[in-house]
């Protein structure tokens, strides 16, 4: 007994064939996904960064002005507060030299995972 045109279905052959196609797609995609994923984690970390810096440079100005004479990293720093919170990221500002700060951004809880940091030098 024949099947009108519009009964027909595909052969399990076929089927086989789009599921190992489809799988070696999400072969493919999966990774780099992730890979993504975790740049733009990393990328949104370095941001927290500049925002860590941009929160010192002003730091910086006002106690200059207020002082009236160029204060020194540990002064900064501890204007700053040894850590604050930017959004996802916790920041940590430390002191290296009387001229440079290092600011690190890493992800709070368990979804940002990102991390980065620069260095911050003090304006001459």
């Amino acid at each position: 007994m024949s099947l009108p045109a519009s009964q027909r279905g595909f052969t399990l052959i076929e089927l086989v064939a789009i599921i190992v196609i489809m799988g070696a797609l999400a072969s493919v995609a999966v990774p780099k996904y992730y890979d993504l994923t975790r740049e733009a984690q990393n990328r949104a970390a370095l941001q927290a960064v500049m925002e860590g810096k941009a929160r010192l440079s002003m730091l910086y100005a006002r106690l200059f002005l207020d002082t009236g004479s160029p204060p020194d990293a540990a002064s900064v720093v501890s204007a700053a507060g040894t850590s604050t919170n930017v959004g996802d990221y916790m920041l940590n500002f430390s002191a290296v030299d009387t001229l440079t700060v290092k600011v690190n951004a890493s992800g709070r809880g368990g979804v940002v995972q990102g991390t980065n940091s620069s260095l911050w030098l003090m304006p001459r």
